[in-house]
């Protein structure tokens, strides 16, 4: 059967996941009476919840003789290491750009990455049927992204389409019949070449290994390409490291191909096709699993580094042990080794005490949806602040990470996003254009560590409306110190539960982060002080009942609702001598000494 290998790739939210559900109906992949649910391909709970695609899925489908083996790509910069990987099997891709919005950040990394390798890509502006839609200048920008990132002449002649995902049609031309994909799935086969690998099918077997995956009945499980040769259930192979090294020998339990929503076994795997092998034991992404006779590995496309760093600490709070069955430091530390195994793009390392592991990743949603994993597992966990990594220059200076920032803003919000990311959080303005009706687009670098804890703040300057995206720049000289948090926090004192009395006398101090009957420990911070130093309160404090009663004396209680932070919000609020306090059913805000005296000693000694 002919073959094609291609990823959907495009920035957050601009319908990859949508188009493929589009793409499997209309290829025949489901029965007609077959239940099928909205994103398909976004199989974890995480995925569904959020609306975004996290890990990269394949798929395949069939069209006119034709199995096209389709991979579905994340699209938020903080997976960037996912797509990487993935466009290394692949000899095309479908770039999807929202015809209203454009190229964003995400769009310009995921479209350098493809330029690098050679492939040509396929352009397709999708969400043309919405009333802001411009695909006009949607595809001028394509052209000019694709011009600035050196696309030679070949990738610079690309095709295009206008589409609507949801509506499931593709069409050559804006006025098209808007009926279904055909054109599409016709473009895919006529410009994406076949995996030129079919040509080394009678040399011995290679292929790289780009995703990991368990299954508890198999275990490891690999994923990639073939480069060359065949391989049948029972052969015994190799598995090689990037630098030439010999990691283990062993016999293959199961090869897999994907068909549909599914994977299906079957008895060979040939060169070009996307496989998943089975019967390893220590064999990791980016390894060369190959015949006894192979002692050259396949090049590994390399991974960028890591930007930040988190530590993941056991739960030492008064509380701990309450909520999740996983806590002590073993336990997690085994979890971490083996997300790193199949997420290449974190790193991790011990701390001296044995107890916290340094996290290293590339943004704040990736560490945020880690640790929201480990949470359902089960575990409790202590999260620092997150730190930028640094590293040193040619000429010994120090060098920092810079984000290219796009904002999409109401005209009348402009001004105090300007002055917030160009102010204290030392970002430089690139470019400031209209966007559409009443709309700013506002491109800036900032450092990373300008934008820990901006997204907060960012909404409520923008009551909400605006959004921000990210991506990672280029390293650029130290911009000095930036001031972090400026309100202090307001601390327990006591062991207890919290008393609603005590909160409403406590009101006028600042922001409450709890409210009534919530467990409180010393040293936990309960709410946000209106000033800019730390206030040590008093939760529990009770009223004091007398004897004597007098109607209409009492005042009711009435609380101001508490502020409820997700993860994320949790994550960037904190300053560094203060701990996320995780366990599978709250997120509490701590400091990283609970003891008052042993703060002002540290304190002091800082």
């Amino acid at each position: 059967m002919d073959l094609r290998n291609i990823a959907i790739i495009a920035h957050v939210d601009h319908g990859k996941t949508t188009l493929v559900d589009e793409l499997l109906k209309q290829s025949g992949t489901y029965r007609e009476n077959q239940a099928t649910t909205e994103r398909a391909m976004d199989s974890n709970d995480l995925e569904r919840e959020r609306g975004i695609t996290i890990l990269a899925k394949n798929t395949s489908v069939e069209w006119k003789g034709t199995r096209i083996n389709i991979v579905d790509t994340p699209g938020h910069a903080d997976f960037g290491g996912e797509v990487e990987r993935i466009l290394s099997m692949v000899d095309g891709v479908c770039l999807l750009v929202d015809a209203a919005e454009g190229p964003m950040p995400q769009t310009k990394f995921v479209t350098a990455k493809a330029l690098a390798l050679g492939l040509r890509p396929i352009v397709i502006l999708n969400k043309v049927d919405k009333p802001d839609a411009e695909p006009d200048r949607a595809l001028d920008e394509c052209f000019d992204l694709f011009a600035n990132l050196g696309a030679n002449d070949d990738q610079l002649d690309f095709p295009h389409l206008y589409a609507s995902g949801r509506s499931g049609w593709a069409d050559a031309t804006l006025d098209g019949p808007r009926k279904d994909l055909s054109a599409l799935f016709k473009l895919v086969v006529n410009h994406v070449p076949a995996p030129k690998q079919q040509k080394h099918t009678d040399e011995p077997f290679r292929m790289l290994a780009t995703t990991l995956g368990s299954d508890p009945f198999v275990g490891r499980i690999l994923t990639g390409r073939v480069e060359s040769g065949r391989l049948k259930v029972g052969a015994t192979v190799q598995a090689l490291s990037r630098i030439g090294q010999k990691i283990e020998q062993f016999r293959v339990t199961r090869v897999q191909a994907f068909r549909g929503l599914g994977q299906q076994d079957i008895d060979e795997a040939v060169a070009g096709d996307i496989v998943s092998l089975a019967g390893m034991t220590k064999a990791t992404v980016a390894d060369t699993i190959c015949a006894l006779a192979v002692d050259v590995p396949l090049p590994a496309q390399p991974i960028d580094p890591p930007t930040i760093t988190v530590t993941f600490g056991i739960n030492d709070s008064p509380l701990a042990g309450r909520d999740g069955k996983k806590v002590q430091s073993r336990v997690i530390r085994e979890r971490l080794m083996k997300e790193a195994e199949s997420n290449v793009a974190i790193k991790i390392t011990d701390t001296p005490g044995g107890e916290a592991f340094e996290v290293a990743g590339r943004g704040e949603l990736q560490m945020g949806v880690l640790i929201e994993n480990m949470r359902r597992e089960g575990f409790e966990l202590s999260i620092s602040r997150p730190q930028v990594l640094f590293k040193d220059g040619p000429n010994g200076e120090r060098l920092e990470p810079v984000e290219e920032v796009t904002i999409d803003v109401d005209d009348e919000y402009s001004g105090a996003v300007i002055e917030k990311i160009t102010g204290v959080r030392k970002g430089e303005l690139v470019e400031m254009k209209p966007a559409g009706v009443g709309k700013t687009r506002i491109i800036a670098l900032v450092p990373s560590r300008g934008l820990i804890g901006y997204h907060g703040e960012f909404l409520t300057d923008t009551r909400g409306t605006g959004v921000l995206n990210r991506v990672f720049h280029d390293w650029a000289p130290h911009k000095g110190a930036i001031p972090g948090r400026r309100a202090g926090v307001l601390i327990s004192m006591e062991n207890g539960t919290s008393v609603a009395y005590a909160l409403w006398n406590l009101e006028e101090r600042g922001r409450m982060f709890i409210g009534a009957q919530a467990d409180v420990y010393t040293g936990m911070i309960i709410g946000e002080h209106s000033r800019d130093n730390d206030l040590e309160v008093n939760p529990l404090k009770g009223k004091k009942l007398t004897n004597v009663r007098a109607s209409g004396t009492d005042e009711a209680v009435r609380l101001t609702t508490p502020i409820t932070m997700t993860l994320e919000q949790a994550i960037a609020y904190i300053d560094d001598d203060e701990l996320v306090e995780v366990t599978p059913n709250s997120i509490r805000l701590r400091k990283r000494y609970l003891d008052p005296h042993e703060r002002k000693r540290m304190s002091r000694s800082s």
